[in-house]
């Protein structure tokens, strides 16, 4: 690594002030991102602004329809919630496949979305359930939050403090996992909730998305057997040494019927 200085701000507020004053700010929430990449020199940050100490970004509480949670509660938080497990067994279940140990009880929800990796598992569950990021300055709906590869609305600087998110009627996560990372080669997150159908699939292109074919058909009949005959196209979908793109495509009419069934 390169040299920097460490900041342990208490407040917010003191958050950014530190973060104003540095010639290279960077936030660091549980670390399971920006550690390793600053340790292969990719960043150089000359300020390293560790958000665990403040205590308004940690909680989870679930009040009539809508369960929130703090952005810097981790995965191991989240998947042990009695309060999630009532209101959102899906998400519960999806925690608790994130990663291994380690990574469930350093990382957080917070850093996940933020970082929004293309194969991370919190942002199809976000989307897929519509739920609301909050930052110190305003509320972002998810369906425009995550915006590209690697990329999402935050403005340089801004912080999430929370996200809330509206109790569904019925929803499942269903993942095809990368066997040594965890990450997904592709998952797929179907909510049935008040507005409708959502569903969100992750891993399969650069950027979180929603198939709105699936999502109509659902909302005629939630049931698997409908989305037999959709599939999405592999135009644009990731391709690699695990998977080419038409597997992936393959694999989101798959998770989905069995995301589908899950959640029945």
């Amino acid at each position: 690594m390169y040299e920097f200085t460490f900041h342990q701000p208490e407040t917010l507020d003191e958050a950014a002030q530190i973060f104003a004053h540095a010639d290279d700010g960077q936030f660091i929430a549980g670390g399971q991102t920006i550690v390793p990449v600053m340790k292969q020199r990719l960043a150089m940050p000359s300020d390293i602004i560790d958000l665990g100490r403040i205590s308004d970004l940690e909680g989870i509480s679930l009040d009539g329809d809508l369960l929130t949670i703090g952005a810097m509660t981790t995965h191991a938080e989240v998947a042990a919630s009695q309060d999630v497990k009532k209101a959102i067994p899906a998400l519960a279940h999806l925690a608790d496949e994130i990663g291994d140990p380690a990574v469930r009880n350093r990382g957080t929800i917070g850093g996940s979305i933020a970082n929004n990796d293309p194969a991370a598992d919190y942002p199809a569950a976000l989307l897929g359930l519509g739920a609301t990021i909050h930052t110190v300055t305003r509320a972002i709906p998810t369906d425009d939050f995550f915006t590209g590869m690697f990329e999402t609305a935050l403005d340089e600087g801004e912080v999430i403090v929370r996200v809330s998110i509206p109790v569904p009627e019925k929803a499942a996560y269903v993942k095809f996992p990368q066997p040594a990372s965890r990450f997904a080669l592709v998952g797929v997150f179907v909510a049935k909730t008040a507005d409708g159908v959502r569903v969100a699939v992750t891993g399969a292109g650069p950027c979180v998305f929603r198939v709105k074919e699936m999502e109509q058909a659902l909302d005629k009949d939630f049931s698997a057997a409908v989305l037999k005959g959709i599939s999405v196209p592999d135009d644009g979908l990731n391709s690699d040494l695990h998977a080419s793109a038409d597997y992936r495509a393959s694999l989101v009419s798959t998770l989905a019927r069995r995301a589908v069934a899950q959640a029945q």
